[in-house]
């Protein structure tokens, strides 16, 4: 079984290119070719879509303010749209290659808006496919051995380098390695068409074309992970270990899109949301025979209804699950609390470790689980002096209603940690309910809090949009976008016989 060869097209003509396209360019021979390649396509089969080249200095390395300028001549020399946005401000000591990552998404979400664009597309290769496929497996064998043992699951932290698209490290599912499209702050789709293309195919195309690239150094300094990883394949057996690292890939993430969807379908029958913040489960679930999916789920609830980005532990919510099927409990896992009853399994924040009290700011995402948002500009002005903080015990006791067999205090405990509106240490209510209590000062209609779906708020891969559009209509939260992909899969390399 050998991998495509030659820079394949089809990709492109399965994207939806109607509002315009930003290219991530760094120089390098990847992006390089997608530019090139990408603006070819557009120029036979869209010459009035919008195209964007959008180089990031990282201001990592003197060099790189020339590099961004070449870049810019060459996308002036063919007629090609093209900005530099740089990454100001202290840089991390350690997990470097994670905040520039990071840095880099960000950057180029608000050149899109800024231009009124949604869609990103980026020049990862089958290389780093099987680049992160090989560092995903030395993690998980890390992590069997050295996972911790203490009650409480200890925060999982990307990993420097080579982490997952959704900053994520899961073993077992993230061996599917990075998807060919994924949601970014839930309104940019960034896109990944050359996945199932080599580097050395592109560096060849461009030779034919004769266009030079750059070569960062830091690519194979090894003192970062994905560097050591990309000079091990690049030994004599790197051939059939790049094959191999893409056929698992595949694999998984049949698997991983396949308990998805069966998830999704226990999440859209079995549970219900009776109170803000509040998720009920029926009690079938617990007794659910295909208990895979039932723990895929329970793990993507737990993760949404405590805001946390990451899925709590693995081998924790099977001893969870094992628990439900056994009768009333109540446990926390996930800054979740887990209330069994006889009416229900019910599931809430926590009340520790909420945040404090801070200004309102637009499109701020509060404790992983609401996105606040503002009105026009003059309403922002009003409402300045406005700060967010959990609506607290004592407002959530007047708040609550209790019905259709929800106990009232777990409809209080769920509203105490929703987030509220405050003033000068007077609670004006939840945003967006109009009016508060008696006694409560005017609601400003201007601010809205709306749920988002976590773990997913940040980065939804392709491969999960079955469980994060079940988990948000049962939140309440706004759909996921169209992806611009005719089918999820596309992009992932094709094997020749």
């Amino acid at each position: 079984m050998t991998l495509d060869t030659e820079p394949d097209l089809s990709d492109f003509s399965r994207i939806d290119f109607s509002n315009g396209a930003v290219a991530a360019v760094s120089g390098g021979s990847d992006s390089t070719a997608l530019l090139l390649l990408l603006k070819a396509h557009l120029d036979r089969n869209a010459p009035a879509t919008k195209l964007l080249a959008v180089t990031i200095d990282h201001r990592l390395r003197p060099q790189a303010a020339a590099e961004a300028q070449a870049v810019a001549r060459l996308c002036a020399a063919r007629g090609i749209a093209h900005r530099v946005l740089a990454w100001s401000g202290r840089k991390p000591s350690t997990g470097l290659p994670a905040a520039a990552r990071e840095a880099r998404y960000r950057l180029l979400a608000e050149a899109a808006e800024a231009a009124g664009i949604g869609l990103i597309l980026t020049g990862h290769t089958a290389d780093d496919q099987a680049e992160t496929v090989l560092m995903r497996q030395t993690r998980d064998e890390w992590a069997r051995d050295e996972r911790p043992t203490d009650e409480r699951p200890s925060d999982e932290r990307p990993s420097d380098g080579g982490q997952s698209d959704d900053g994520r490290r899961e073993e077992g599912r993230g061996l599917a390695g990075m998807a060919p499209a994924t949601l970014y702050d839930w309104r940019h789709w960034i896109m990944r068409p050359l996945l199932g293309v080599r580097r050395e195919a592109l560096r060849e195309f461009l030779r034919r074309e004769q266009v030079a690239w750059i070569e960062d150094p830091t690519n194979a300094d090894t003192a970062f992970e994905r560097p050591r990883v990309r000079a091990a394949l690049a030994e004599g057996d790197g051939a059939p270990r790049v094959a191999e690292a893409i056929a698992l890939a595949r694999k998984v993430a049949a698997e991983r899109e396949q308990l998805g969807r069966r998830a999704a379908m226990l999440i859209r029958s079995l549970a219900s949301r009776p109170a803000a913040g509040l998720v009920r489960l029926d009690r079938d679930f617990a007794t659910e025979s295909d208990s895979g999916a039932a723990i895929y789920a329970l793990r993507i609830l737990l993760a949404a209804t405590g805001g946390t980005a990451f899925l709590p532990d693995q081998a924790r919510s099977e001893a969870l699950f094992g628990r439900l099927r056994t009768g009333p409990l109540c446990a926390t896992l996930s800054r979740t609390v887990i209330d069994a009853r006889r009416t229900g399994i019910f599931l809430h924040r926590e009340l520790r470790d909420l945040p404090p009290a801070v200004e309102v700011s637009d499109n701020a995402l509060w404790d992983g689980r609401r996105r606040i948002t503002l009105g026009d500009s003059s309403s922002a002005l009003l409402i300045a002096p406005l700060l967010v903080a959990p609506l607290g015990g004592a407002l959530a006791a007047k708040r609550a209603i209790a019905g259709h067999g929800t106990p009232a205090s777990l409809v209080r405990a769920a509203l105490a940690a929703e987030p509220a509106l405050w003033r000068d240490g007077e609670c004006l209510g939840l945003p967006g309910e109009g009016p508060g209590l008696p006694g409560e000062g005017p609601m400003p209609a201007a601010v809205a809090a709306y749920p988002a779906v976590a773990p997913f708020a940040r980065f939804l891969p392709s491969f999960d949009l079955a469980p994060a559009d079940a988990v948000a209509a049962l939140l309440g939260a706004a759909p996921v976008p169209a992806s611009p992909f005719g089918g999820h899969s596309a992009g992932l390399p094709r094997a020749k016989a």
